[in-house]
């Protein structure tokens, strides 16, 4: 992707990782994977969301009219997301809808604690692959349905691999829109490493941060971690000041209300 789209896809996926706690969120990739199928074989449709000439609000109800009734609220929350931002081509929408629901797999994978698991399950598949000419023949056959070649990687995994690595690999080798296999799958691999490697802080603050004051609490919490990390920052007057941080398991609580709460145990003894 270049240009408009590069930028429209970096903004749904960071508007998708502020999802990740919401409730269903499990359901979201099986959702987007329905939608871009869909719009894979409706070229009208696909073209139609994706045209910046039609008012926002005429995307945003064909989106509700289409998939409201078929996918969850989270879900269309983000395909409403998607066709509201600009496109080069109504092939890039489709991608970025195929992006996002390998994001939200890898993220409910990352939080079941199965994505260095998937990360190796995809590996040995490229490498399966690599050592196999009849394989990437079979699945990139044009002949043999999305279907069918889902039903090849399904057989190949033989139920050892984890949900995840079946779900993007079943979709990815039935949708390669003129890619190689290899690169398809080689792609796969990046985006669970990348991941893997982010980190996501869960922040609580009493007022909003402005841009500067996250970006110093992101750069203190990367040097902290060795790692990159990402802020999802809630409003909760309840914290009354300072800020309350849950990485993980890990949670560093600086608030005012904390440091109240500390006093009053000590004063009762």
């Amino acid at each position: 992707m270049l240009g408009s789209s590069r930028e429209s896809l970096a903004a749904c996926q960071e508007g998708l990782d502020a999802l990740r706690q919401d409730a269903g969120f499990g359901q979201v990739a099986s959702d987007l994977f329905a939608v871009a199928g869909l719009l894979d074989s409706e070229g009208q449709l696909r073209s139609t969301l994706a045209d910046s000439g039609q008012p926002a609000s005429v995307r945003s109800g064909l989106v509700q009219q289409i998939f409201a009734s078929r996918i969850s609220g989270l879900a269309t929350q983000v395909v409403d997301m998607v066709v509201a931002r600009r496109w080069s081509t109504d092939l890039d929408l489709v991608l970025a809808i195929e992006l996002l629901a390998d994001q939200a797999a890898f993220t409910v994978a990352e939080i079941d604690g199965t994505l260095d698991a998937t990360e190796e399950e995809i590996f040995l598949f490229s490498r399966a692959l690599d050592s196999s000419p009849a394989l990437q023949m079979a699945l990139t056959d044009p002949s043999q349905s999305a279907q069918t070649k889902g039903a090849i990687v399904r057989d190949l995994l033989g139920g050892r691999a984890s949900a995840t690595t079946e779900q993007v690999l079943q979709y990815a080798v039935g949708h390669l829109h003129g890619r190689r296999i290899d690169a398809v799958v080689e792609d796969l691999c990046g985006l669970a490493a990348k991941q893997r490697e982010r980190v996501v802080a869960e922040v609580r603050v009493a007022a909003p941060l402005d841009p500067a004051q996250e970006r110093r609490l992101a750069d203190i919490l990367g040097r902290l971690k060795g790692r990159t990390v990402r802020l999802n920052v809630a409003v909760d007057p309840s914290v009354l000041g300072g800020v309350h941080v849950k990485i993980g398991d890990e949670v560093i609580d600086g608030t005012i209300a904390s440091r109240m709460e500390q006093a009053r145990r000590a004063v009762i003894g």
